[in-house]
């Protein structure tokens, strides 16, 4: 199997690369406190989708240790690792969330269902299992680990940032996700095949927010991000149609 470059970290603003570890990673390992292993850390793994703000999402059943671990202290860890494809792993990129995750309220079920189950299509099997329920992550504080001797203690503000007032992609989105995947499928295969260097036909967008787009073929998955924040549907329009004649320009593609 090819080993996978390492990303290049730009200026010394770790925030981006936060940002983007966050928005792309799709799995995550989660730390609890074991309630009745005297708080002895338990680590487990989960599937992670975020909303629109970068809140992380969970699906959890009330069954299971970690949630009953957070029944009796919310605080956790969420491990992000995107060091996969690289001969040394420990040179790779990571980032730790620390914060409080709880139940997401009535109100926040529907947005935070949809994020999820558009990243982790297979979960519709079993979400609506009494048991089962949509928790979010209040982030505190991150540590990112950029490569070998980049590491940061970052706080939330600087890499989740609060959305803009007038921002409307929350309602957009599934109109914007549908359009695309009916009428531009070649767009789709351009973003995935060029711009996130995937290959393979089927891909299908998933996700479309203010900072980039989030792109899936059957258990893969792909982030691209936009040159710049958008806000609305139009500027999301604007943004997809950027990212195509960027994928068709003979200028070589980062």
């Amino acid at each position: 199997m090819a080993q996978r470059v390492l990303p290049q970290a730009g200026p010394t603003d770790p925030n981006p690369i936060a940002q983007r570890l966050l928005r792309s990673v799709p799995m995550a390992s989660l730390a609890t406190a074991a309630a009745d292993q005297e708080g002895w850390p338990y680590a487990s793994l989960v599937a992670m989708a975020v909303e629109h703000d970068g809140t992380p999402v969970l699906l959890l059943s009330r069954l299971s240790d970690h949630t009953k671990n957070l029944d009796h202290d919310p605080r956790a860890s969420l491990l992000l690792d995107a060091t996969a494809g690289i001969a040394n792993r420990m040179a790779g990129e990571r980032l730790t969330l620390m914060g409080h995750l709880a139940p997401a309220s009535a109100a926040l079920q529907g947005p935070a269902r949809r994020r999820y189950l558009a990243r982790h299509p297979a979960a519709a099997a079993y979400e609506g299992f009494a048991d089962f329920a949509y928790y979010r992550m209040r982030v505190e504080r991150a540590h990112l680990i950029g490569g070998f001797a980049k590491a940061y203690w970052l706080e939330a503000a600087g890499f989740l940032p609060a959305l803009p007032k007038g921002y409307a992609l929350v309602d957009a989105e599934a109109s914007i996700l549908e359009h695309m995947n009916d009428n531009h499928r070649d767009a789709v295969q351009l973003y995935a095949n060029v711009l996130a260097k995937k290959p393979g036909q089927g891909w299908r967008l998933t996700g479309v927010d203010g900072w980039g787009l989030d792109l899936r073929r059957g258990a893969d998955t792909a982030r691209v991000p936009f040159p710049a924040p958008v806000h609305d549907a139009g500027g999301a329009k604007d943004a997809l149609i950027g990212l195509v004649r960027q994928a068709r320009s003979p200028e070589p593609h980062g």
